[in-house]
């Protein structure tokens, strides 16, 4: 499976650094393949060289004003002209999608992902991983638009929230083999 992880590129504190470390090797080590930023920077980094050490596929879509913090020595790189493509050509890419801790720049990718995903753009999986409660309040505003009847269909549908790598593996590799 491909799995694409938006993540921070930002260098952040063990509480973060450690469990994803175990999720790059947990999809190394499945045979899975990781579509990411393709940038060789925090919480990329950390995501890159777990998947490759455990003997997974590097697959790095970066975009033009970042190439220069680009990995080397990965199995496939795409540079884009801009956010835009660089997030449409992540999503075409990959079986699957795991949202991570980040900013901004993975808050607006986690949302245009899900946003596809309502409107049935996409039928890949759709994971938020939780990690150390940092999306519990994003967590409580989506079953807030649940409640209240902002989203066409059920969260569940949307998105599955897991607590730890081992969840989100879990969650998707059976997705897959309902799938395929």
């Amino acid at each position: 499976m491909r799995i694409c992880v938006f993540c921070s590129a930002a260098d952040l504190h063990d509480r973060y650094v450690t469990p994803a470390r175990r999720f790059a090797q947990l999809i190394g080590k499945g045979g899975h393949s990781l579509v990411w930023g393709g940038s060789d920077t925090g919480l990329m980094k950390v995501m890159a060289d777990g998947v490759q050490e455990a003997g997974g596929k590097l697959i790095g879509v970066s975009v033009e004003f970042l190439a220069h913090k680009a990995r080397a020595g990965v199995d496939e790189m795409v540079v884009t002209k801009d956010l835009a493509e660089r997030k449409a050509q992540l999503l075409a890419r990959a079986d699957a999608v795991v949202i991570m801790v980040g900013g901004t720049g993975t808050l607006d990718e986690a949302t245009e992902i899900l946003e596809l995903r309502k409107h049935g753009m996409h039928t890949k999986p759709v994971v938020l991983l939780n990690t150390a409660g940092f999306y519990d309040g994003l967590k409580e505003q989506f079953q807030r638009m649940e409640a209240e009847d902002f989203l066409p269909l059920p969260l569940t549908d949307l998105v599955f929230f897991a607590e730890d790598g081992a969840g989100a593996i879990a969650h998707l590799e059976a997705k897959a083999s309902v799938r395929g």
